[in-house]
C-alpha cells in the first residue's frame, strides 16, 4: 500500500487523502445519525446522553464543513483558493461586527476594512509577498484605522470602538489569510504537496479541539474559567494537546517535517487554536451570546461561521509564521 501511494503523483495522493477522509466522515456520520434514532427510555439520562451526541453531531458539522471547503480550495487552484478564503473572512468580519455595536463614525472605516484591507491582505498573500503579508495589517492597517475614525469627529467610545474593528481584522482578516499563504510555502522537495500541509493543520488542530471536548465531558471536572467556558479544563487541554501533538508526529510523512519537526510544529498549531478558540468564548460572553449565529442562523446567513473558524484563525499565522521562520522560507 505503502509503494502504492508514493507511486502516485503528488495530485493523486491529494485526491486519494481526500477520499479517505470523506469516506470516513460518510461513515461516521452515518452512524450518529443511526444513534439519533435511539428512543429516549430512562428519562434524565437517556437525555443527557442525546444532549451528548448533539454536541458531537456539531463537532462533526464543522469537521464537514472545513474538509469541504478545503477540498475546493484544492480542487479550483491556488488563486481561486485565495478568493474563496477572502469570502470567508469577508462573512467572518460581518459576522463579527454585526454583534458588536456600531456608530456612524465607525462607517469609515468599517468601508477601509471590507473593501481595501481585506481584498490588499489577500493578494499580498496569493502574489506571495510574504514580508509586506505580515506587517500589513499589525502596522499600517493598526495605525490607518484610528486615524480614519478620528478625522469623522465621533471620540464617544473611541479606544472601544477602534479595538473592536481592530481585534476584528486581526482574527478574521489577519488570521484566515495565512490558510491560503500555507498552499504558497516553497519547500525543496515538496511541489504540489502543500495542501497536505494545510490538511495537517487543520487535523491536528480538530483533533486537539475534540479530544479536549471528549475528555471534559468524560472527566466531568469543574472548569478552570467557568465565567469564560464551561467545558474548558486544563486537564483535558493538556490531554487534547498530547494527542493533536502525537497525531502531528505521526502524519509526518504527509508533510515537509521530520516526525519531531511535526510532532513540534503539531504542538504550536493545537496551543495557539484552543486557547485562540477560549479567547473567542470569551469574546461571545462580553457579547452576552452563546455563538456568533444568533439563533443557530447568523446575520450573514453562515449559520455561525466564525464558530467554526475561530480556532484555525489564531492557529494558522502562528503555523506560517513558525514553519515559515525555523525553515528560512
Amino acid at each position: 500500500m505503502n509503494q502504492f501511494l508514493r507511486s502516485l503523483t503528488p495530485t493523486q495522493q491529494v485526491g486519494a487523502l481526500f477520499l479517505i477522509i470523506f469516506g470516513i466522515l460518510v461513515i461516521i456520520s452515518a452512524v450518529a445519525f443511526l444513534l439519533t434514532l435511539r428512543e429516549q427510555r430512562e428519562g434524565a439520562h437517556d437525555a443527557a446522553w442525546h444532549a451528548e451526541l448533539k454536541n458531537f453531531r456539531k463537532l462533526l458539522a464543522t469537521s464537514w464543513f472545513m474538509v469541504v471547503i478545503f477540498w475546493v480550495a484544492w480542487a479550483a487552484g491556488e488563486g481561486v483558493a485565495t478568493v474563496l478564503f477572502a469570502l470567508i473572512a469577508f462573512f467572518a468580519l460581518r459576522e463579527f461586527i454585526t454583534l458588536s455595536p456600531t456608530r456612524r463614525g465607525d462607517h469609515r472605516s468599517l468601508v477601509l476594512a471590507f473593501f481595501v484591507v481585506l481584498p490588499i491582505q489577500f493578494w499580498l498573500a496569493g502574489t506571495e509577498h510574504f514580508d509586506l503579508f505580515t506587517v500589513f495589517i499589525p502596522v499600517y492597517v493598526f495605525l490607518a484605522i484610528p486615524v480614519v475614525s478620528a478625522i469623522a469627529d465621533d471620540p464617544e467610545r473611541f479606544l472601544e470602538r477602534n479595538a473592536k474593528l481592530q481585534w476584528g481584522i486581526m482574527v478574521c482578516i489577519y488570521g484566515m489569510s495565512h490558510v491560503p499563504a500555507l498552499l504558497l510555502l516553497d519547500f525543496r522537495n515538496y511541489q504540489g504537496k502543500n495542501a497536505f500541509l494545510v490538511f495537517f493543520l487543520v487535523f491536528v488542530v480538530q483533533t486537539c479541539m475534540v479530544v479536549q471536548h471528549l475528555v471534559t465531558r468524560k472527566l466531568k471536572r469543574p472548569p478552570s474559567a467557568p465565567n469564560v467556558s464551561k467545558s474548558f479544563n486544563w486537564r483535558s487541554w493538556f490531554i487534547g494537546i498530547g494527542v493533536g501533538s502525537f497525531l502531528g508526529g505521526l502524519l509526518s510523512f504527509i508533510t515537509p517535517f521530520k516526525p519531531g519537526q511535526a510532532l513540534a510544529m503539531a504542538f504550536v498549531a493545537c496551543v495557539a487554536g484552543s486557547l485562540g478558540h477560549l479567547v473567542m468564548k470569551a469574546l461571545k460572553r462580553d457579547r452576552g451570546v452563546t455563538s456568533w449565529g444568533k439563533g443557530r442562523l447568523s446575520v450573514t446567513g453562515a449559520n455561525g461561521l466564525l464558530d467554526r473558524v475561530d480556532a484555525l484563525c489564531f492557529a494558522a499565522p502562528v503555523f506560517f509564521h513558525s514553519v515559515r521562520w525555523y525553515f528560512g522560507l
